[in-house]
């Protein structure tokens, strides 16, 4: 995403080269905010190496995260790296403690991923982004309310284990309140888009691979 002043890349999955390639021009990005350590939100950090070449890229999460993020990748956190390795350090975060990149302040949010506790962010005070959630304690809850967009997971029509329904991510959306909220994480149990779309209000969106959001 972009701000006034910032490059920010929430997660980087596997696909994160295969949807870069797509790109016209490669830009600085000034920090990766992730949200958990599972390979499908993380699988693609070694592929910020042609990134690196405006400098280090912060990567930032909580201390769990790091703690798998550095025995998956050994090579990038010993004293000396060898060439071509992406130049990357991690920054350990906590939910409740904003910080920032450049002049964007980020809120770190409590989000549990079934028992897994992840984290969502509260971005320039204006966007939230949450994925793979299942519950959230009272005080994020609080701490997204007053939202332009809202950006929050959706997985199926039926429960399950640790990710949202569709019906449970429309209870958290109109608890949070945003002007606009966006599903992701959907899977194709989720139903036809047309179809979905038509069931939800109208300041409810099901986002889509190469969407962009202006606010």
């Amino acid at each position: 995403m972009h701000t006034d002043d910032a490059v920010i890349l929430i997660d980087c999955g596997p696909d994160f080269r295969e949807q870069m390639l797509r790109m016209s021009s490669f830009e600085k990005i000034d920090g990766v905010l992730i949200t958990h350590e599972h390979y499908d939100h993380a699988g693609g950090l070694d592929d910020l190496r042609p990134f690196c070449r405006f400098g280090e890229i912060p990567v930032y999460s909580d201390a769990y995260t790091a703690g798998h993020l550095r025995a998956r990748m050994p090579y990038c956190f010993v004293d000396k790296v060898y060439p071509g390795v992406p130049r990357i350090y991690l920054q350990e975060v906590e939910a409740g403690k904003p910080f920032y990149i450049n002049r964007t302040e980020i809120l770190p949010l409590q989000v549990m991923h079934g028992r897994l506790p992840i984290l969502g962010y509260r971005i320039g005070g204006r966007l939230g982004y949450i994925t793979d959630m299942l519950t959230m304690p009272e005080e994020s809850y609080e701490q997204l309310k007053g939202l332009d967009v809202l950006v929050i997971n959706a997985l199926r029509l039926q429960p399950h284990a640790t990710h949202q329904s569709i019906s449970e991510a429309l209870v958290a959306a109109e608890r949070i309140g945003a002007k606009e909220t966006y599903f992701i994480h959907m899977s194709h149990h989720a139903g036809l888009h047309v179809e979905l779309s038509k069931q939800l209000p109208p300041h409810i969106y099901l986002a889509y691979d190469g969407q962009e959001i202006v606010f």
